[in-house]
């Protein structure tokens, strides 16, 4: 499966708060989360967002709390993959259970609004724009598997148990 997507660049420690304030997290309307999503950091985020883009962030992205409201605004309004150096343990196993790919790689060279694609499961980030490659922590099988069927619960019914 091909990612691909401009850029939308943050720095470290972008906690679960700054994804989804607290406030709108007590609803099951899911497009309501993705209203909301990142409107404390960036109030422009839903104008720059086109379906299938990058959120890239630096150290510790998701970290604060274990609301899985946050991958999933980012999922809803139409974040294709996160980007990060590293990720708050939580966040990740959350991204993954709902279908959002997460890529774990250096983003120092990643600029706002570079064009960046990646194969699920491969081994290296491409940014176009800068016409390089970042190499990024392959993701084990059965993550590509759950990732590609969108989500744990899609994975589950498909397949009734784990493939390793």
């Amino acid at each position: 499966m091909l990612l691909k997507g401009k850029a939308l660049k943050y720095g470290d420690d972008l906690n679960t708060d700054l994804i989804i304030a607290g406030k709108y997290t007590k609803t099951l309307d899911f497009a309501s989360l993705a209203a909301h999503a990142m409107e404390d950091l960036d109030p422009d985020f839903h104008a720059r967002l086109e379906p299938g883009d990058f959120v890239v962030g630096g150290e510790n992205f998701g970290c604060g709390s274990s609301r899985e409201q946050a991958p999933v605004a980012l999922k809803v309004a139409g974040v294709g993959c996160v980007a990060a150096k590293s990720f708050a343990r939580i966040f990740y196993r959350n991204a993954v259970n709902i279908g959002l790919p997460l890529i774990e790689c250096d983003t120092d060279a990643i600029a706002d609004g570079d064009e960046l694609e990646c194969e699920l499961g491969g081994s290296a980030l491409r940014n176009v724009t800068q016409g390089s490659d970042i190499a990024i922590e392959p993701l084990p099988g059965v993550m590509v598997a759950i990732l590609a069927e969108g989500g744990l619960v899609p994975y589950m019914k498909n397949h009734g148990q784990y493939e390793l």
